[in-house]
């Protein structure tokens, strides 16, 4: 990976830089020709679940392949279970997509584009999103000519080069200059039945190679639930969290990520293998940076943030319309607090590990026949500190056409609140209930007309001890 969109999630960008050489392995370059294009969503190889589909598109320039331009977006729908976490396998999730060729030589594989369409409840929503994916995939190639033609260039082989060796040594300089040693840590995440996932981080920063390695042994085995987290997962959120405390300035690529090795026991939740099912993987796998931020808060004390909600809330919303049309729409973006920084107030109803930012509800209304009653703010919910948490957020819903429909909910932290650091306190934890009583499963729920879903979601803990504590 030379270069990342600023846009992106670490757990679409970090994988897909990860996956493109999976990808090159089965298809190289060599079998390729103009207007080919690739496609995958094979969870264990690329990001960890069968709704986020990769497409990469070669750029070709005097007949020879320079480069690729790849993406990973999450799709509404790809058949089976859903967004949910209650699959008991792989194969109950959805459609896999083994790393195949989606166009050839510029025209549709007709048959690849059947089995997916054939397999999907919306198959214009997917089709329309796997041609905006190979639209940017080709727009992207045309700059790329156009930047070599601007500057005399065949090929950016020696300008990647350079790009990657400096990130890589500006990343070494940042660690050499950290103290060495063994630091570790432990959180618990609980889940709406009840169940707690335990994430165990031992890094060791070794200053004279100017290498770092994370190891989650000790974490908990699989889950029988959909939130098991494939590697690659586990390695662009734990990459994510160290980079963005010691020298976000550095450009994200392969050389910046070089000296971050991370291990994962083969027998645990962080280290998926088929066919354990995975399709809530961001449950677990966005909660992967907390006890990190905890470990490297005796290293990095004014870097760090202390724990805030992570993992967004999902809820799929399934069913029909008043006309008997069938609908499906996905919200998977409902974010609580952050965690309080050692000089600024944790931000509120914000993502954090992801950058995903909410749909407005107008939106989601004018799409599907879902009614908001509330989203607001959530008082109190905030961690006290020297800097405060983020606020949560309280959202209430309903689908109140007269007919029956079906909820697909992710939620967490519903026990164990976000810890402070620094003596600072936990946030509130989460809050889970259809029409008044407290949600106790996660699995795929049927709900009847005007049942009313409310959510509160976490708020941020706390940095540093209160100022009346301090007073």
């Amino acid at each position: 990976m030379v270069a990342q969109a600023v846009t992106g999630t670490p757990g679409h960008i970090n994988s897909l830089a990860m996956a493109a050489g999976v990808i090159l392995d089965e298809h190289p370059i060599s079998s390729l020709e103009p207007g080919d294009v690739l496609i995958t969503n094979d969870p264990y190889r690329t990001a960890g679940q069968l709704l986020d589909v990769t497409v990469l598109v070669p750029a070709w320039r005097a007949d020879r392949v320079v480069g690729f331009f790849g993406s990973t977006i999450h799709h509404t729908d790809v058949g089976g279970y859903g967004i949910g976490a209650g699959a008991r396998d792989v194969f109950e999730e959805g459609l896999w997509i083994p790393v195949t060729k989606l166009m050839t030589r510029g025209q549709r594989n007709d048959d690849v584009w059947k089995f997916i369409l054939c397999n999907v409840r919306e198959p214009e929503h997917m089709t329309g999103d796997l041609y905006a994916q190979m639209a940017s995939g080709e727009i992207g190639a045309q700059r790329l000519s156009q930047l070599c033609d601007r500057h005399g260039l065949d090929d950016i082989e020696a300008l990647s080069d350079e790009i990657v060796g400096r990130s890589e040594a500006a990343t070494r300089r940042a660690i050499g200059e950290l103290p060495g040693g063994r630091y570790e840590a432990e959180s618990v995440l609980d889940l709406a039945d009840g169940s707690e996932i335990v994430i165990h981080v031992t890094v060791e920063i070794d200053p004279s190679a100017g290498s770092i390695v994370v190891d989650y042994a000790g974490s908990s085995p699989p889950s029988p639930y959909g939130i098991n987290v494939v590697r690659n997962y586990t390695h662009a959120y734990t990459t994510f969290t160290i980079r963005s405390l010691l020298n976000p300035e550095v450009p994200n690529n392969a050389g910046s990520l070089a000296p971050i090795e991370i291990r994962v026991p083969d027998h645990s939740v962080v280290n998926a293998r088929n066919p354990a099912p995975c399709t809530a993987r961001h449950v677990v796998g966005m909660f992967v940076p907390m006890p990190l931020l905890q470990a490297l808060a005796k290293v990095l004390p004014r870097n760090v943030m202390a724990e805030g909600s992570a993992a967004v809330w999902t809820m799929q919303v399934s069913g029909t319309r008043a006309d008997g049309r069938p609908f499906i729409t996905s919200m998977f973006n409902y974010a609580g607090g952050m965690g309080a920084r050692a000089e600024k107030p944790g931000l509120s109803a914000t993502a954090y590990p992801t950058g995903v930012a909410a749909v407005p509800v107008e939106v989601v209304e004018s799409t599907a026949p879902l009614r908001f009653l509330c989203k607001e703010l959530r008082a109190g919910s905030a961690g006290a500190g020297t800097q405060p948490g983020g606020l949560g957020q309280v959202i209430e819903f309903t689908v109140d056409n007269g007919r029956s429909w079906t909820l697909n909910a992710v939620t967490s932290r519903l026990q164990h609140p976000p810890a402070g650091v620094f003596q600072g306190s936990p946030g509130a934890p989460g809050r889970f209930t259809i029409n008044g009583e407290a949600v106790r499963t996660q699995r795929r729920m049927e709900l009847t007309s005007g049942a009313l879903v409310r959510l509160e979601l976490p708020g941020g803990g706390g940095y540093g001890p209160p100022r009346d504590a301090v007073a």
